[in-house]
C-alpha cells in the first residue's frame, strides 16, 4: 500500500463486560465499559498499530453516542466523518462476559444508529487520501446504510484505494439468508479483498461444503478456520497460516484483531504471508486480553509477542 491511512465503515458502540473476568453476566455485580462494534474494534486496532484511520458511520445523540466519540478520540481514530443522529436512533450496546465456557451475551440493536449512514455522508470523504476502505457486512443489512456502503465502495474503487470487506454475517440483522447472499455477493464484486469464515463463505456459496471453493475463486480472499488457522487465496494461488496458541480468556474480537493486524502490516510494506501471520498474532493477543478494543496491541508489544511466542505458532 502506498499510504498508511484507512477508512473503516460500519458500527461502533459500547461494550459492557461482566467483571471480574470469568463472572457470569446474570450474576455480575459490576461491569466495565469499552469501545465496541466490529468497525470500532478494527479502527482501534489499526490506530494502535500506528496506522492513520478514520471511522465513517453514525452514533446516537445521547450519552452512549458521546461515549463512543470519546473512545474513538482516545484510540486516535479520526471521527470527523461520524455523524450524530437523533430521531430515536441508538448506538449498539453489547453486554457480555470474559469467559469461554457457556459464554452469554445480549446485544441491543433497536433502531440502530449506524444504519442511518447516508450517501451524503459518504460523498464527504476524500478517498484519494487513503490506502484502503474497510467495510463490514452488517452495514449492508439495512437502508440507507446499504446504499451508502455500495457508494463508498464505488468511490474508493474509483479513487484507487484498496477495498476490503469483512463479511461479518449476523443473521439477526438480515431479513433472510437469501437477501444476505444476494447483497453481499454484489458487494464483494467491488472488493479487492474478502475476509470471512466457513459460515460466511458458506452463505455466499449456498452451502458450507462449497465455501472454500467460493473463496478460492475470488481475486483475493482470506478464509478463516478458527483453531485451524486460515487459508489465503490470491489469483489462483493459496497458502495456509496457523494460529498462536494462547490461554484464551474469551472468543470475542479475534476476527477484528486479525483484520486490523493484517492490514496494518500490509500498510507497513510486509508481504502478504507475513501480514497474515501478524494478523493471527493480534487475534491471539485479543482473545487472551480483557475487552476487544482495549486488548488491541501496539506495534512494539505485537512484535515482542511474536518473538516470544513463535514456538507456539501452529504451522499448518
Amino acid at each position: 500500500m502506498a499510504l498508511n491511512r484507512f477508512v473503516v465503515l460500519g458500527r461502533a458502540g459500547m461494550d459492557l463486560y461482566a467483571d471480574p473476568p470469568g463472572a457470569a453476566l446474570d450474576e455480575a455485580e459490576r461491569f466495565t465499559s469499552a469501545l465496541g462494534g466490529s468497525a470500532g474494534n478494527i479502527a482501534a486496532g489499526l490506530a494502535r498499530l500506528g496506522a492513520g484511520v478514520g471511522l465513517l458511520g453514525c452514533v446516537s445523540d445521547d450519552a452512549v453516542g458521546r461515549f463512543v466519540l470519546r473512545q474513538l478520540a482516545a484510540y486516535g481514530v479520526d471521527a470527523g466523518h461520524v455523524r450524530v443522529v437523533g430521531e430515536g436512533r441508538r448506538s449498539s450496546l453489547a453486554i457480555t462476559e470474559s469467559r469461554i465456557a457457556g459464554l452469554q451475551g445480549v446485544l441491543y440493536r433497536n433502531h440502530a444508529a449506524d444504519f442511518a449512514l447516508s450517501v451524503a455522508d459518504v460523498e464527504a470523504v476524500d478517498f484519494t487520501t487513503v490506502a484502503a476502505l474497510v467495510v463490514t457486512g452488517t452495514a449492508l443489512a439495512a437502508e440507507p446504510s446499504r446504499t451508502a456502503t455500495f457508494r463508498a465502495l464505488e468511490r474508493a474503487w474509483a479513487a484507487g484505494a484498496m477495498t476490503v470487506i469483512d463479511l461479518d454475517y449476523r443473521a439477526y440483522s438480515w431479513q433472510s439468508e437469501a437477501e444476505a447472499r444476494k447483497v453481499c455477493a454484489a458487494a464483494i464484486s467491488l472488493c479487492d479483498l474478502t475476509v470471512g469464515n466457513d459460515e460466511e463463505f458458506g452463505l455466499l456459496a449456498g452451502g458450507v461444503e462449497r465455501g472454500r471453493d467460493f473463496a478460492a475463486a475470488l481475486p483475493m480472499a482470506i478464509y478463516k478456520m478458527g483453531a485451524e488457522g486460515s487459508e489465503t487465496f490470491v489469483e489462483g494461488h493459496a497458502f495456509r497460516s496457523g494460529i498462536f496458541a494462547v490461554d484464551a480468556l474469551k472468543p470475542l474480537g479475534s476476527g477484528d484483531g486479525f483484520l486490523a493486524g493484517t492490514l496494518a502490516a500490509l500498510a507497513r510494506g510486509e508481504a502478504l504471508p507475513a501480514a497474515v501471520r501478524q494478523g493471527s498474532a493480534v487475534a491471539a493477543i485479543v482473545v487472551a486480553g480483557i475487552g476487544c478494543a482495549p486488548a488491541m496491541p501496539r506495534l512494539p508489544a505485537l512484535l515482542h509477542f511474536i518473538k516470544e511466542h513463535d514456538h507456539a505458532h501452529r504451522a499448518v
